[in-house]
């Protein structure tokens, strides 16, 4: 979803949209329960990059300080424009989104998958770490070249956040095999 707005908005040239309060929707205001799975069967259809956890809870934990790393280091940046800026508040709104569905979800957690959660936390967050003490201009560099999160995020912060339990659906299920 930020990986979306976030290339439209370089592709497009187009002024910055207005600010929003929330998250972004990518599938519109009026999507259906059957668009909702086939999005969903596609993110969990498609495979995550090396080092994500594959369950839930600890996938999301992975993504939200993916993104609080990146407006990180973007905050490092003394160059900064309007799209960085915008780029930042919209990740900021992402990462809420990604810690409300942690907070949900917690009490439902094991032991070992908070733990799972935090390490998976940790391994994102170090991924930005040998970034911070770089020149402005590979910061900056670095800042501009992050695509974003895999589609899995957003749908496994809402299976979370409701405390969705069963699997995913699969393509097939949902008529794409």
């Amino acid at each position: 979803m930020f990986a979306s707005l976030a290339a439209a908005l370089l592709l497009t040239h187009a002024p910055l949209p207005q600010q929003q309060d929330g998250p972004i929707v990518t599938a519109g205001p009026t999507e259906t329960a059957d668009a909702q799975r086939v999005r969903e069967a596609v993110a969990y259809a498609n495979p995550l990059p090396r080092g994500a956890p594959e369950a839930d809870y600890p996938l999301v934990a992975w993504c939200e300080a993916l993104v609080n790393g990146h407006i990180a280091l973007g905050e490092t940046l003394t160059n900064r424009d309007d799209l960085d800026t915008e780029i930042m508040r919209l990740g900021r709104l992402e990462a809420t989104d990604f810690r409300g569905a942690l907070m949900a979800g917690q009490s439902r957690q094991t032991a070992a998958t908070l733990a799972a959660a935090r390490a998976a936390a940790a391994e994102a967050t170090a991924k930005w770490t040998p970034l911070m003490d770089q020149d402005q201009a590979t910061k900056s560099q670095a800042f501009g070249l992050f695509f974003g999160l895999p589609g899995r995020c957003e749908h496994a912060a809402r299976r979370v956040r409701e405390n969705i339990t069963t699997p995913p659906v699969t393509p097939a299920e949902v008529g794409l095999e």
